[in-house]
């Protein structure tokens, strides 16, 4: 069964973060938030591992801060809440929210078309997300495109929050494969983070202060902080697929479409062997 929700939810803040989605892998681990990619909850992530299946569940990636860049200007496709404002608004450019089977993000703007699909591997910490860029119109043909990725990471128990702290590590390894690999706690799991963009920005620092609402509902703490490593560039005027990939395996190669299709052939025999 599709399930789908367009502009009237996805335009509507109140509405859209009512509206959850859940990605597992079988294993304890997961990947969660709302319809617009707005975190409400500390246990909201786009990487929480099962480091000791099933229990054990840290959040390692929290979330992808995303632009689309035009000739110069910046489009947002990302969602943040802090207190008293939202920053930034991408909720206005998604067209659709799809479940079919994977969470899918339908994005237009000015004439491009942007499917964002997050999925996980079955058996493995690992989540995927892909950007599949489609331009509609002749008149965007000539564009510049870039997209970019800012990486937001939390490194703790689920069931914590995460705040600046000088026991951070805020290095990384880069890998001989084109990967990263992030460790800012020596008694924590690495992150792997496998990308196929051609720049990085390695400008680092720390977004404070996101606020989850479902938080305060619950009268808990309800505000964190997220360090931001580095951001990715994605050149889009080249016509391919973008990833990113979170994991604690290191891949020596990566065929992303090959995971994409072998995941959803996994997911379309489970009815028939049912």
């Amino acid at each position: 069964m599709t399930i789908v929700f367009n502009k009237d939810i996805c335009h509507d803040l109140s509405k859209a973060t009512e509206k959850e989605w859940l990605e597992t892998n079988g294993i304890g681990g997961y990947a969660s938030s709302t319809i617009i990619g707005a975190n409400i909850r500390r246990y909201h992530g786009l990487l929480v591992a099962a480091t000791r299946p099933p229990l054990g569940r840290t959040l390692l990636l929290s979330k992808l801060e995303e632009f689309l860049c035009i000739n110069g200007e910046e489009f947002p496709l990302s969602t943040n809440i802090y207190p008293n404002a939202i920053y930034p608004e991408g909720h206005k450019n998604l067209s659709q929210f799809s479940l079919n089977p994977f969470p899918t993000f339908d994005y237009s703007i000015n004439g491009i078309n942007i499917k964002k699909i997050v999925f996980m591997i079955q058996g493995e910490n690992t989540t995927v997300i892909v950007y599949q860029v489609n331009r509609s119109s002749e008149r965007t043909i000539a564009s510049t495109l870039f997209m970019k990725v800012r990486v937001m990471i939390a490194f703790r128990d689920y069931h914590w929050l995460t705040h600046e702290n000088q026991a951070f590590k805020a290095d990384y390894k880069n890998l001989t494969n084109g990967g990263v690999c992030l460790q800012p706690y020596e008694k924590q799991s690495s992150m792997f983070l496998f990308h196929n963009a051609q720049t990085m920005d390695k400008t680092s620092f720390w977004y404070k202060n996101m606020e989850y609402p479902k938080e305060i509902e619950r009268g808990l703490e309800a505000h964190e902080d997220h360090f931001s490593p580095f951001a990715l560039q994605f050149d889009l005027n080249k016509g391919i697929n973008c990833y990113v990939v979170a994991s604690t395996n290191e891949y020596g190669k990566l065929d992303v479409l090959e995971l994409l299709n072998k995941e959803s052939d996994r997911r379309k025999g489970i009815p028939r062997a049912a």
